[in-house]
C-alpha cells in the first residue's frame, strides 16, 4: 500500500512541471520586450521627432558623417549646404542628428511706464 501512494504523489507533482516551460517562454519574452524592442521603439521616436523638426539654420550630421547647415525642407527631402555655395539633397531620414539649432528670432522686449524701477 506504501508503493502505491508514492506512485501517485510523483504523478501528481509532475503536473506541475507542464507549466514551467510555459512560465520561461512568457519570462523571456518579457525580458527581451524590456531590454530590446522598447528602446529602439523610444529611439526611433526620438528620430522621427528630430526629422520632422528640422528647420533652415540648423546644423546637422547625416548618417554619413557629413555636416551642413539645412538651408530649405521639402516634404521628405532636406537640402543641406556642405560648402559656401555648394547644396546637396538628403532624404530627411539620412540625418542622424542636429548638431546645433537655429536660434528663434525672440519678440522684443517692451517696458511698460509702470513696471520701470526707478
Amino acid at each position: 500500500m506504501g508503493r502505491s501512494v508514492t506512485v501517485h504523489l510523483a504523478a501528481a507533482g509532475g503536473g506541475a512541471g507542464g507549466f514551467t516551460p510555459i512560465l520561461m517562454i512568457a519570462l523571456l519574452f518579457g525580458v527581451m520586450y524590456f531590454m530590446m524592442i522598447r528602446p529602439q521603439q523610444k529611439r526611433r521616436k526620438e528620430a522621427e521627432s528630430m526629422q520632422s523638426n528640422l528647420g533652415p539654420g540648423d546644423e546637422v550630421v547625416t548618417i554619413g558623417g557629413l555636416y551642413g547647415t539645412v538651408t530649405g525642407i521639402e516634404d521628405d527631402t532636406v537640402l543641406i549646404e556642405v560648402a559656401p555655395g555648394v547644396q546637396t539633397r538628403y532624404a530627411r531620414p539620412a540625418i542622424a542628428r542636429v548638431v546645433t539649432r537655429a536660434e528663434l528670432p525672440s519678440e522684443p522686449v517692451t517696458e511698460d511706464a509702470d513696471t520701470v524701477k526707478d
